[in-house]
C-alpha cells in the first residue's frame, strides 16, 4: 500500500500535522512517516502568468495595447518560492505516493492554494480534503478519520479561480489604462475602489457640512432632571432660538404635572458571537489595531498556539455538532480572571439557543470561539493576550443569560409644554456582567438618545405634582458625519448597501456578502495605505489628494459597491455550484473593456500637488513627498524610474512637552527628534536625557501603569515589581 502525500499551507502547519501523524523523518521540503509524507507551500507557489508571458509587446505599457483578454489564464510558478515548489512536485512524481490530502486553510483562498500547485505540477491520482476549524492535535486527528473526496470542493475551486482572474483582468487593465493615462502610479480594482469611493465621498460630506445651531431645554426639579421634547415629532433639539426662549417663558415659574409613569421590564440578549469582520472592528475600536494587525495576531493564536477556530470566518453562528464540545472548551479557559465566569455557566448548565446555534447560518466555518486548548497567558504576548480577551470574553458573553432591568419613563406636563425622563434598575447583569466597567460594545444610539441620559428616578406616581426649580437651555451644534475608522470602514465594506440610493437594489444588496470577504478586507484596506490614497491620522482615516483625484478619474461603475457586491453573491453561488464560471468570466472580460475604453475616451486630468523642490538623483524630475506606514519619503512622480528614499520615521519615543510620538528626521550624527508641536531635539541629547531619567522612577507614573493593569487579564512580572515600588 502506498504513502499519502499531504499538502499544508505553511511549514510550521506542516510540521503540526507531521506531528500528530508521527512524521518525523526529513527530507527536502517535506516531513516523512510509515503512511505520509507531509509537505507544504509557502503562502502561494503558483499564480495568474503576468501580461507580457502572453505576448512581448506588454512589455511596455501602452494604451493601444489594452484591454489584455487572454484566451485562456495561464500559471507560473512564483520565481522567490519556486524551490519549495519543485521539491513539492518531486514528491508528487514519487511512484510510492498514491494518494493527495489537502491541508491547507479551509477557505476559498486555500482551496485555490492547493489546487493550482496540483494543476501546475500535475498531478493526476486521487484526491481527499481536510476540513477542520481548529488546528489542535484532537482537531487534526477527528478530521484525518472524516476527510472528504476532492471532488466535493470543485465548485469551491472553482469560486476561487473566477476571483483571481476577475482581479487580474479588471484590476490589470484599468491601473495599465489609468497610469498610461495620466502618467502617473495610479492602480484601480473590483473592491478598492469603492472601497477608496466611501472614504472620499465621507470627507466630501465633511467639507460641504454646514453647522447648524440648536438648543435643548432643561427643567431641575428635586433629585432629577427633565427634557423638553417637541409633542408632534418628539425631537428634543430646538433650531430655532425664539421658539425655544418663548418655551423657557412659558413655563418657567409653573409646576409640573405628572401624565404618565411607565414602568417596563426589559430584557437585553447576549451579542453575536465573532466572526472575523466583527472581531477587527472591536479590536480597532478599543486598541487601534488595524485590520491587518488583528488578522496576523488571530492567526498566529489559530496556527501556533491552537487556542481559537479558524479565524477566516463570515458566521457568527456555531452549528450543532459544536455544541457537545462546550463544556470542554469552557473548561479550557477557566483560567485567570475568566475562571469564576466560565465556571458559573459550567455550574448552572449551558442552555444554548437558536441565538448561537444556527446551521442555516454556518457557511464553510463557525464563528471564532476558543478551543479545548489549554491555555496559558503567561505565554501569549501583549497583542495576543488582547485579542484573547476579546474572543473569550464574548464566548462567555454569548452562552451568559440576558442583561434584564426595568426602564421607567416619566411624561410631565409644565403649563401646556411636555418634557420627559428616564431612568434605569439593573435587575440582574446577565451577560453584561462580563464587561463590567469596560467600555466594550459600541452605542449606536442617535445623538438626541444619547443626550436623553438614564438618571436615578424617586418614586414617582401618574398625577403627582413636581416643583420645578428652575428652567434652562444648553445651546449646542451639529456635527458633521464622522470620518471613517478602521473600524466602521470594515462596517461600511461588510454592508455597502446604505450607499445605493435605489431601494430595490439596497434590498437586494443586504443579502450579499458586501465589498471584498473577511479574509481580503484588511489586505485591501492595507494597500489603499501603502499606495497613498489614504493616511492615518490618529483612528480617523483621510483620503489623499491623489486618492480624491482617482476617485474623479475613474469610471462611476467601478466606484460603486454594488457592481463588486454582486460579483462577491455570484461567487458564493459558484461556490455552491448554483452558478457557472463561464457566464461570470464572461461578464468581467467585456466589463474590463468597457472600463478600459471609458479611462482612454476620457477628457480629464491629473495634478501632483505634493511636488517638492528636490530632484530625482536618477531621472532628474521633482519628486513627491508621501506619507507612508512607517514615516514621510520622496517618490518619484515617474512610474518607470521608481527611485523612492524615506525622510523621517515614526517612532514611539513621546514628546517631553505634549506626549505626542515624535518623528526622527536625518542621517547619522544629524538625526533629530521632532514633534509636531515645534518641540526638536537632538539623537544625542534625547540619549543623553533618557539615561538621566533612568532610575529615577516616577511614583505617578507608576501609580498610572497600575490603574491600566487592572482590566489585564494576567499579572506581569513587571507589574509585580511595580507594586512593591509603590508600596
Amino acid at each position: 500500500m502506498g504513502k499519502k502525500l499531504v499538502l499544508t499551507e505553511k511549514p510550521s502547519v506542516g510540521r503540526d500535522i507531521a506531528r500528530v501523524l508521527h512524521c518525523s523523518q526529513k527530507g527536502d521540503g517535506f516531513l516523512a512517516g510509515s503512511g505520509y509524507v507531509v509537505t507544504w507551500a509557502l503562502g502561494h507557489l503558483v499564480t495568474l502568468a503576468d501580461p507580457e508571458v502572453y505576448d512581448e509587446k506588454y512589455k511596455t505599457w501602452k494604451t493601444e495595447d489594452l484591454p489584455m483578454l487572454p484566451a485562456k489564464m495561464e500559471l507560473v510558478v512564483i520565481r522567490e518560492t519556486s524551490k519549495q515548489f519543485n521539491a513539492v512536485k518531486k514528491i508528487m512524481k514519487d511512484p510510492a505516493i498514491d494518494e493527495l490530502i489537502i491541508a491547507t486553510d479551509a477557505g476559498r483562498e486555500g482551496e485555490l492554494v492547493a489546487r493550482w500547485i496540483i494543476k501546475k505540477a500535475g498531478w493526476r491520482k486521487p484526491v481527499r480534503r481536510l476540513w477542520i476549524s481548529s488546528q489542535t492535535d484532537k482537531a487534526v486527528r477527528e478530521g484525518f478519520s472524516r476527510l472528504k473526496p476532492g471532488k466535493e470542493y470543485e465548485n469551491l475551486y472553482a469560486s476561487a479561480e473566477c476571483r483571481a482572474e476577475a482581479d487580474w483582468l479588471v484590476g490589470l487593465n484599468v491601473t495599465r489604462a489609468l497610469t498610461c493615462k495620466y502618467n502617473a502610479q495610479l492602480s484601480a480594482g473590483r473592491v478598492q475602489t469603492p472601497t477608496l469611493a466611501m472614504v472620499v465621498e465621507r470627507e466630501n460630506e465633511i467639507k460641504n457640512f454646514v453647522p447648524k445651531d440648536y438648543w435643548t431645554i432643561n427643567a431641575l426639579t428635586n433629585g432629577f432632571a427633565l427634557r423638553w421634547q417637541d409633542k408632534g415629532s418628539g425631537q428634543v433639539r430646538i433650531f430655532d432660538k425664539k421658539r425655544a426662549d418663548e418655551i423657557i417663558s412659558r413655563v418657567t415659574g409653573h409646576d409640573g404635572n405628572v401624565l404618565e409613569v411607565k414602568k417596563e421590564a426589559k430584557k437585553e440578549l447576549p451579542p453575536l458571537a465573532y466572526d472575523l469582520t466583527e472581531l477587527q472592528r472591536d479590536a480597532n475600536r478599543k486598541y487601534g489595531f488595524s485590520a491587518k494587525t488583528t488578522s496576523s495576531v488571530m492567526q498566529r493564536l489559530y496556527e501556533n498556539y491552537k487556542l481559537v477556530t479558524y479565524p477566516r470566518t463570515d458566521s457568527r453562528y456555531i452549528s450543532d455538532d459544536v455544541v457537545p464540545t462546550l463544556a470542554e472548551r469552557l473548561k479550557s479557559i477557566a483560567v485567570g480572571p475568566y475562571s469564576a465566569p466560565a465556571h458559573s455557566i459550567l455550574k448552572n448548565g449551558i442552555k444554548p439557543t437558536r441565538r448561537f446555534v444556527d446551521n442555516s447560518k454556518v457557511t464553510d466555518h463557525h464563528a471564532i470561539i476558543p478551543t479545548e486548548e489549554y491555555v496559558n497567558l503567561a505565554k501569549l504576548g501583549n497583542e495576543e493576550l488582547k485579542i484573547y480577551d476579546l474572543i473569550v470574553k464574548r464566548f462567555i458573553a454569548v452562552l451568559s443569560p440576558a442583561f434584564e432591568y426595568e426602564q421607567t419613563t416619566v411624561k410631565a406636563e409644565i403649563n401646556g409644554e411636555i418634557f420627559t425622563a428616564r431612568g434605569k434598575i439593573v435587575k440582574s447583569k446577565g451577560w453584561r456582567g462580563v464587561y463590567e466597567g469596560i467600555d466594550t460594545l459600541e452605542d449606536e444610539a442617535g445623538e438626541d438618545e444619547q443626550e436623553h441620559q438614564e438618571q436615578t428616578l424617586p418614586e414617582i406616581r401618574k398625577g403627582d405634582t413636581l416643583k420645578i426649580n428652575s428652567v434652562k437651555s444648553s445651546a449646542g451644534k451639529t456635527k458633521p458625519p464622522a470620518r471613517y475608522t478602521e473600524a466602521t470602514l470594515l462596517s461600511a465594506m461588510e454592508h455597502p448597501g446604505k450607499l445605493i440610493e435605489n431601494r430595490a437594489l439596497r434590498e437586494a444588496m443586504a443579502n450579499t456578502g458586501g465589498l471584498g470577504t473577511p479574509a481580503t478586507r484588511a489586505e485591501i484596506i492595507e494597500k489603499l495605505f501603502n499606495s497613498f490614497y489614504m493616511e492615518r491620522n490618529g483612528k480617523e482615516i483621510i483620503p489623499t489628494s491623489k486618492g480624491i483625484q482617482l476617485i474623479g478619474l475613474v469610471p462611476s461603475e467601478l466606484k460603486s459597491p454594488e457592481m463588486t457586491a454582486k460579483w462577491e453573491q455570484q461567487l458564493t453561488e459558484i461556490s455552491r455550484g448554483k452558478s457557472g464560471r463561464e457566464i461570470f468570466i464572461s461578464g468581467i472580460r467585456s466589463y474590463a473593456s468597457q472600463l478600459v475604453s471609458t479611462v482612454v475616451n476620457s477628457s480629464q486630468t491629473f495634478r501632483h500637488d505634493n511636488l517638492t523642490g528636490t530632484k530625482c538623483p536618477d531621472c532628474g524630475k521633482y519628486l513627491l513627498q508621501v506619507r507612508g506606514k512607517r514615516g514621510e519619503m520622496l517618490v518619484c512622480q515617474d512610474r518607470e524610474c521608481g527611485y523612492r528614499k524615506g525622510t523621517s520615521i515614526n517612532s514611539n519615543a513621546r514628546c517631553p512637552e505634549c506626549h505626542k510620538k515624535m518623528q526622527i528626521r536625518g542621517e547619522g550624527e544629524n538625526k533629530l527628534f521632532t514633534c509636531s508641536c515645534g518641540y526638536r531635539e537632538k539623537l544625542s541629547a534625547f540619549n543623553k536625557r533618557k539615561e538621566k531619567e533612568k532610575g529615577n522612577i516616577n511614583k505617578k507614573e507608576v501609580n498610572k501603569y497600575l490603574e491600566k493593569q487592572k482590566d489585564k487579564p494576567i499579572n506581569t512580572a513587571l507589574a509585580d515589581a511595580l507594586a512593591k515600588l509603590k508600596n
